[in-house]
C-alpha cells in the first residue's frame, strides 16, 4: 500500500521505477526519492479524467504548501529542510488509500491525486484535506530537536477543473493552494473560478511593480529630523513613494502590502537603500549637513543571512562610514521574532556601526530585555502618543514614561507624527531628543531637499514656546 501510495506502479507504467536521487544527482531520502514528478501525476490525472465518461468516477487533486518554509530553512539549513518532507511525505501516504498517488513539487510541496470513486463532494474532501493535515501536526524529531509544522492545503475536484486534463486540475489546485497560505496557515480552500482571475490580478500588479521599481517610479521620498535642543537637522528617513505617471503619488498604504504580498520586500528594500546612501553623498558635495539617513528594513529583508555583508558592501561603495545609517525596525518586529537569523543580523549590524531605531515604539510590546538584546540605539514614539500632547495629561504621562525608561537605558529618543507647535514645545520640555514630522516638512524628492535645508538652516531660531494651550 505504501509503495501504491508513493507511486511506484505509475512509475513502473511509464518506464521503470525512480533512483532515488533528485534531477540534479543529489541523494535523497527514499521517502522522497521514491515520489512521483509533476509529470507523472499530471498523467496519472489525465487517465482519470479522460474516463471518467465511461467508468463515471473522477479524482481530486490536493496541493500540499508547508507555512513558514522559509523560516524553517533559514533557521536549520536544507538538509533539516529535505528530512522533513521525507518525514512529511510518509506521514502523508500512510493516511491515503492504496492507488492514490503523492507527487513532490518544485519548491517543497505535495500533489496528492486520489484514486477515482463515483462521489466525490466537497464535505468529504474538506474531511480529507483536514486529515492531511492532522498526519503532518505531530512534532518531526530531528537530531534530538522538536520541529513542529503546518500546511496550507487547496483542492480541486475533477468536475471542477477549467479544463478536462491533468495539468489543469493540478493548477486550479495550486491556485486554491496559494489562496489557502494567504489566509493561513492552516487554511484549506477549494479552487473557485474567481481565485484564477484574482492570481491573474495580482500577476500583473506584480508585473507593474516590478515595472516601477526598475524604471524609477518607486523611490524614496525624505522627511527629515530635527534635534530638539538646537533645531538642527539631525537625519532624514527614507520613505518609499510610488511616483505613478498616470495617477500621481500612490500613497504607502496602497502599494506596500502588494509589495509583500508579490515578494518584492527585498527588491523594494535594495532600491530605497541605493537612492537613500545616494542622496547622503549628494548632500556631502554639496556642503549640506545631513548627519544620517534612516532606511526601514522589512523582517523579509531581516531574515537575509548574508544582509551585514550586503549592507557593508553598500557603504563601501559609496564610501561611507556604517554610522551614516540608521536601520528602522518595527518594534512589532522584535516583539514577535524568535529568528536566530533575524536577531543575528540585527546584532552584526549595530556591530559594524549602524544606529539601530526601534519604529513606531509602543504598539509591538517590545520586552526591554529584547531591547537590550537588539542592540537598539533609539526609540522612535509613535504617533498615537505625540497626537495632543501639549493638551492631554495622560499623553504626557505615557510619554513622560517612555522618555524616562529610554534616559535610564541610555537609549537617543525621536518622536514621530509632530503636527503642531504646541506638541513640539511639549516634546522638548519633556526631553524627547528629536522630532518628526509634518510641522517640519512633509516628505519630499530628493531634488525638493536642497532647497527646504538651505531654508531650514536660514530661519533656525530659539526653541518655541508652549502655547496656552498646555495645562
Amino acid at each position: 500500500m505504501m509503495m501504491t501510495a508513493l507511486g511506484l506502479p505509475l512509475l513502473f507504467a511509464f518506464g521503470g521505477a525512480f533512483r532515488g536521487r533528485d534531477p540534479a544527482g543529489m541523494p535523497l531520502p527514499d521517502a522522497l526519492g521514491g515520489l512521483a514528478l509533476r509529470q507523472h501525476i499530471t498523467q496519472f490525472m489525465d487517465r482519470a479524467l479522460q474516463d471518467t465518461a465511461i467508468t463515471g468516477r473522477s479524482t481530486v487533486c490536493f496541493v500540499v504548501q508547508f507555512d513558514d518554509a522559509d523560516v524553517l530553512l533559514d533557521r536549520h539549513g536544507r538538509a533539516v529542510q529535505t528530512e522533513v518532507l521525507a518525514r512529511s511525505a510518509e506521514r502523508l501516504c500512510a493516511v491515503l488509500r492504496e492507488g492514490d498517488t503523492v507527487a513532490r513539487l518544485e519548491g517543497g510541496g505535495f500533489a496528492i491525486a486520489l484514486a477515482p470513486v463515483r462521489r466525490m463532494d466537497l464535505e468529504k474532501m474538506v474531511q480529507t484535506a483536514a486529515r492531511l493535515q492532522s498526519a503532518l501536526a505531530p512534532p518531526i524529531s530531528i537530531d534530538a530537536a522538536r520541529l513542529y509544522v503546518t500546511c496550507s492545503i487547496g483542492f480541486c475536484l475533477g468536475a471542477q477543473s477549467p479544463l478536462p486534463n491533468g495539468a489543469a486540475l493540478l493548477d486550479a489546485a495550486q491556485v486554491a493552494a496559494d489562496e489557502a497560505q494567504r489566509n493561513g496557515p492552516g487554511a484549506i480552500r477549494v479552487f473557485q473560478a474567481g481565485m484564477a482571475r484574482k492570481r491573474a490580478d495580482r500577476d500583473a500588479l506584480r508585473s507593474d511593480l516590478e515595472a516601477a521599481l526598475d524604471n524609477g517610479q518607486i523611490r524614496p521620498f525624505f522627511q527629515p529630523q530635527i534635534c530638539t535642543d538646537t533645531g538642527a537637522i539631525s537625519g532624514f528617513e527614507a520613505l518609499a513613494r510610488w511616483v505613478h505617471p498616470e495617477r500621481g503619488t500612490i500613497p504607502p498604504i496602497e502599494f506596500l502590502p502588494a509589495i509583500e504580498d508579490a515578494g518584492l520586500s527585498e527588491r523594494l528594500g535594495e532600491v530605497i537603500l541605493y537612492h537613500a546612501l545616494a542622496a547622503l553623498v549628494r548632500w556631502d558635495k554639496a556642503g549640506l549637513r545631513v548627519p544620517n539617513v534612516g532606511v526601514n528594513f522589512s523582517s523579509a529583508e531581516l531574515r537575509n543571512p548574508r544582509l551585514a555583508e550586503k549592507l557593508k558592501w553598500e557603504l563601501d561603495r559609496f564610501d561611507l562610514t556604517p554610522d551614516r545609517l540608521c536601520v528602522e525596525i518595527l518594534e512589532t518586529v522584535i516583539a514577535e521574532t524568535d529568528n536566530d537569523v533575524i536577531v543575528l543580523n540585527i546584532s552584526a549590524l549595530a556591530k559594524l556601526g549602524c544606529g539601530i531605531d526601534l519604529d513606531d515604539f509602543g504598539t509591538g510590546h517590545a520586552s526591554i530585555t529584547n531591547i537590550r538584546r537588539f542592540a537598539v540605539r533609539r526609540i522612535k514614539i509613535d504617533r498615537s502618543f505625540v497626537i495632543k500632547v501639549d493638551e492631554d495629561r495622560e499623553q504626557q504621562k505615557l510619554v513622560s514614561g517612555i522618555l524616562s525608561l529610554a534616559e535610564r537605558m541610555g537609549l537617543e529618543t525621536l518622536a514621530e507624527g509632530v503636527e503642531t507647535q504646541g506638541e513640539h514645545a511639549m516634546l522638548a520640555q519633556l526631553g524627547c531628543g528629536h522630532v518628526q514630522g509634518f510641522l517640519f516638512a512633509r516628505p519630499m524628492p530628493f531634488d525638493d531637499t536642497h532647497d527646504w535645508i538651505i531654508q531650514h538652516q536660514s530661519r533656525r531660531a530659539a526653541p518655541p514656546r508652549i502655547g496656552s494651550r498646555a495645562r
